[in-house]
């Protein structure tokens, strides 16, 4: 799903709301959870999952071309953890909706 798509299937699931308020609203969200990011908070949402902000060391890597050492710089990634309830949801659904496995054919002897 794209934010267009959430927009408007939020905007379908609230008649009331302008389409323009509910991009308003996603956008306005979406902000400000990388505004928290950018200063190094955690952002989390019950029963969703949270937000962090990791850093990662620098170190000496490979250019992949010509196999010289490369001097990598810190960097700083964000970090996405599931809530329990979005994996209970995921497995739960996984498990129903599952395709079930096809078995062997069976051969039979005239």
């Amino acid at each position: 799903m794209i934010k267009s798509e959430l927009v408007a299937k939020l905007a379908q699931a609230n008649p009331h709301l302008y389409q323009r308020d509910v991009e308003r609203i996603v956008s306005t969200i979406f902000d400000e959870i990388g505004e928290a990011l950018a200063r190094g908070d955690r952002v989390e949402l019950r029963g969703f999952g949270a937000f962090s902000v990791k850093s990662r060391p620098a170190r000496v890597g490979r250019n992949p071309r010509t196999g010289q050492p490369v001097e990598v710089a810190e960097k700083f990634v964000p970090f996405f953890k599931t809530g329990k309830e979005l994996r209970d949801r995921l497995n739960s659904e996984t498990e129903t909706t599952a395709a079930p496995v096809p078995s062997e054919p069976v051969s039979s002897s005239d």
